[in-house]
């Protein structure tokens, strides 16, 4: 229910821009355009170090300045509407993955039931369905199948180093009773909003690969800048895969 006084509270209250704070309206023109990276779109990223089982991720833009805050402002102020531009902005990075031509299911890494309730509202897969519903209008198949959760709590990621967070999450998560079949009919994308150490996406495409899935990449909607760069002076030490 607190989603949808939070939906209703929008259309009748003034609200300002997520990302900069212009006054009514919820997320600007300007703003619109630096999450589409000026029209560059989305770019693979690769965290350093990267985690063994981390498949090929793709982000739709860096995580800084205004994308950071219309981010937050979708997860943790609860602006639902947000929802649409960083379902485009997500789905922009699926493309990126050209994870072949047939209909593709988007898995959303889940957050915790406690954050859930918390919050009104699971921001991921609320992303992921904007996304699907984008991908499909421009005529590729996709739908969003929600069949992660968690094992066991884990500890807030935040604050934790990159070697403690695959500590953290190792073995944390599964696919839900009875729903391991629904992954065989085609490729998994997992998708995030975000990746920074890579290693909650690694243990994701560890329990879908376990249950028989094919995980064909990860998109998210944003990453670290420095992942970006990864293509520049820092692909000379990074190790090349076969």
């Amino acid at each position: 229910m607190q989603g949808v006084w939070r939906e209703l509270a929008g259309l009748v209250l003034p609200v300002d821009c997520a990302g900069c704070g212009r006054p009514r309206t919820e997320l600007c023109a300007e703003c619109r355009r630096v999450l589409a990276r000026d029209g560059r779109g989305a770019r693979r990223v690769r965290p350093w170090p990267e985690p063994v089982g981390l498949p090929r991720v793709w982000a739709g833009t860096p995580y800084a300045d205004e994308a950071r805050a219309v981010l937050l402002a979708h997860k943790e102020r609860g602006a639902l509407r947000l929802a649409g531009p960083l379902g485009a902005v997500l789905a922009g990075a699926v493309r990126g993955l050209r994870a072949g031509g047939g209909p593709l299911l988007l898995v959303p890494v889940p957050s915790a039931r406690r954050s859930v309730a918390g919050r009104g509202h699971d921001p991921v897969r609320r992303i992921a369905l904007a996304a699907a519903g984008e991908l499909r209008r421009a005529g590729r198949g996709a739908r969003v199948l929600a069949v992660l959760r968690q094992r066991r709590v884990v500890a807030d990621q935040a604050g934790l180093s990159a070697r403690q967070r695959l500590a953290n999450v190792a073995g944390a998560l599964e696919v839900r009773a009875g729903a391991a079949r629904l992954l065989t009919a085609q490729p998994a994308v997992l998708v995030d909003d975000l990746v920074t150490t890579g290693a909650t996406l690694a243990e994701a495409a560890r329990a879908v690969t376990a249950a028989g899935g094919r995980v064909a990449g990860a998109a998210v909607v944003a990453a670290p800048s420095s992942a970006f760069e990864f293509n520049g002076a820092r692909s000379e030490a990074l190790p090349h895969r076969m």
